[in-house]
């Protein structure tokens, strides 16, 4: 009698796991919730039009002030270039201490080309590491904000 309730038992534990050994069951796997209906199929996000924003022109559009000749330039020129080309010297003819004589350029001519720092002997010369010849080169944002400045049009501000 004992073995009569056995076979069916072990019948149908057998059959319990190798039905959980073949593949995941549906408390293991949950499926995705989905999104709860919305009344107005305009009022989703994903299709609202999209507004623009002063985040998303700010993150589009870099807010670069303008380059200031007085504010930004020359004290690069004051700190490193002034002590050859300024004060008791002017090495080569070239002037720094005013936009004015610096505009004047050189022996040589121009250094400065309005617009186009392509051109202009001054960027080459810094670019090329020519320039400052004594003391600490100009570090890559001094540099980048002699160049920016050249190509905004080398304005006297």
């Amino acid at each position: 009698m004992y073995t009569k309730n056995l076979i069916p038992t072990l019948f149908v534990l057998i059959l319990a796991i190798a039905m959980t050994a073949c593949g995941p069951s549906a408390a293991a796997t949950p499926e995705p919730a989905l999104p709860a209906p919305t009344e107005s199929p305009a009022s989703t996000p994903a299709e609202a039009p999209a507004q623009p924003t002063e985040t998303t022109a700010a993150a589009t559009e870099p807010a670069t002030a303008p380059i200031s000749f007085a504010g930004d330039v020359m004290p690069i020129f004051e700190s490193r270039c002034i002590n050859c080309h300024g004060g008791d010297q002017t090495r080569e003819g070239l002037d720094m201490k005013t936009y004015e004589s610096l505009m004047a350029g050189s022996e040589n001519g121009p250094v400065v080309a309005p617009g186009d720092s392509n051109n202009s002997k001054l960027v080459e010369l810094l670019l090329n590491g020519k320039m400052p010849k004594r003391g600490p080169k100009l570090t890559p944002a001094e540099t980048q904000t002699i160049v920016d400045w050249v190509d905004a049009g080398a304005l006297n501000n």
